[in-house]
């Protein structure tokens, strides 16, 4: 049976605070690039794992050709960047293409403060 997948929510500057600052959820914030290869391969992981955390985290995107701003804001400088958001506070970061089941347990940690 196929996983099925939820797409994170696609983010803007405009929109960027009231979907991550002032969520009541953690939030899982990609800062990706269309032209990056390992992005490619972060990406149907993500999407897989908002299926499974749904409910419990948001999951949302930014792409950094579209909004270097934020980017710069939150001091990203490789991608895929991956920060876990809790009460609008980064408090986790990954960087690169890891494993799902890493970024499962960073998910839980996550949830876990």
């Amino acid at each position: 049976m196929a996983t099925q997948t939820h797409k994170p929510l696609e983010l803007k500057r405009s929109d960027f605070d009231e979907q991550v600052i002032k969520s009541d959820k953690p939030v899982l914030v990609d800062f990706y690039a269309e032209w990056c290869g390992p992005c490619r391969v972060v990406g149907p992981m993500i999407e897989e794992l908002a299926a499974e955390y749904d409910g419990e985290v948001r999951f949302a995107k930014v792409n950094i050709d579209d909004h270097p701003d934020l980017a710069v804001a939150y001091g990203v400088q490789s991608i895929p960047t991956l920060l876990f958001f809790k009460q609008g506070t980064p408090v986790r970061r990954a960087v690169g293409a890891l494993p799902k089941q890493e970024l499962r347990k960073l998910l839980d940690a996550t949830l876990r403060l």
